[in-house]
């Protein structure tokens, strides 16, 4: 079993404390994401659980065992990182089989992980080639079938598709969500991209200056994040935010209203908001709809900026009074530039916090 738990885990250079008090569970078999922004700790989090870290204080368990002093090679572990770090002068052979070379495996058994490795990621026919006449792609491959041949309890993977394009990342996206299908194993990744996230995960951390702001199921995420911080950070475009004063709280119903925004009544489960406070309303760019009639709808403003992407229009709106709204329109919509545009949304699809 591979299971990881972090509990209560800091740490600290000098009086700096960078990760602060993470409490983790990873069950065995699943995809878990490690999310924030730059500077967060998702990386030196992977770092303290592949040993390349200490842990100031708190307990990291892999397989029931606790591994706080056990040294890297020891954990079961096997770490894919940004960059390559392959041998220029080995072939991608070499490459893969160099740690089984190491540790002294017999020639056959060597091989035959490597072909499986090979096998697995549809790399067989490279075997021969040295990194030079490889794509970076490729060379992420060959990083990969690396850690496969180790036959790692927990995989974990450092930001590994950062130094491709686009059209690559997408790529290998599917490559190693493939991967965790066919190998069943426990990974953990770490990445600023919330696509990444949102498309590999079974669960995912977000993390915010060292600290867990919320975990859970992707779509949990995107549906019901826990606060503004996560509900902006996850989501493209990020979510629009209003400041708004609560005119009548009830059970289940909150009413607000803003300079421009006729009140709307939110169906909210929790309480915690009183009236006459002031709270934050978040709405996703996606459930923003445009209304022909210009005299309806909840926000009205100018048009300042259009994006036509083709099976979506993203739409920057300057409000009449006073500041800005996104909105993604899933269509392409012929929107001029400096037009008067009326936008509506369904209560249940927006979002309230308590303002900070």
């Amino acid at each position: 079993m591979a299971e990881v738990k972090l509990t209560d885990v800091r740490k600290s250079y000098g009086k700096v404390e960078v990760i602060k008090g993470v409490d983790i569970a990873i069950n065995d078999g699943e995809f878990v994401v490690f999310v924030g922004p730059s500077g967060c700790g998702k990386s030196t989090l992977l770092r303290m659980i592949a040993g390349l870290e200490d842990i100031t204080s708190g307990t990291l368990e892999i397989g029931g065992r606790l591994v706080n002093e056990v040294q890297p090679k020891d954990r079961g572990i096997a770490m894919v990182f940004q960059t390559y770090a392959i041998f220029p002068h080995m072939s991608v052979r070499e490459n893969v089989a160099f740690g089984l070379t190491i540790a002294g495996m017999p020639k056959a058994e060597k091989e035959r992980k490597v072909m499986e490795a090979a096998r697995i990621l549809q790399m067989e026919h490279l075997l021969d080639r040295r990194p030079s006449q490889l794509s970076g792609g490729q060379r992420q491959r060959v990083a990969i079938g690396r850690a496969i041949v180790r036959d790692p309890a927990v995989f974990l993977f450092d930001e590994p598709l950062s130094n491709l394009d686009a059209a690559l990342r997408m790529d290998m996206r599917m490559e190693i969500g493939k991967l965790h299908q066919e190998l069943g194993a426990t990974m953990v990744y770490v990445t600023h991209d919330q696509v990444e996230a949102m498309t590999l995960a079974d669960k995912i951390v977000v993390l915010k200056d060292g600290t867990v702001q919320q975990v859970g199921a992707p779509m949990d995420l995107y549906h019901k994040p826990a606060n503004m911080f996560v509900a902006g950070f996850i989501g493209s475009p990020s979510m629009n935010f209003m400041d708004v004063q609560v005119v009548e709280a009830r059970p289940g119903a909150v009413t607000v209203r803003a300079p421009g925004l006729d009140p709307v009544t939110l169906p909210i489960e929790e309480g915690g908001f009183a009236a006459h406070s002031t709270a934050r309303l978040g709405i996703r760019p996606q459930y923003l709809e445009v209304y022909e009639d210009a005299a309806a709808g909840a926000l009205h403003g100018e048009v300042a900026l259009v994006e036509r992407l083709g099976t979506e229009t993203v739409v920057d709106v300057t409000l009449t009074r006073g500041g800005k709204v996104v909105a993604a329109l899933a269509e392409d919509r012929p929107l001029q530039l400096g037009s008067q545009i009326a936008l509506g949304f369904a209560p249940e699809r927006a979002h309230l916090f308590a303002k900070t």
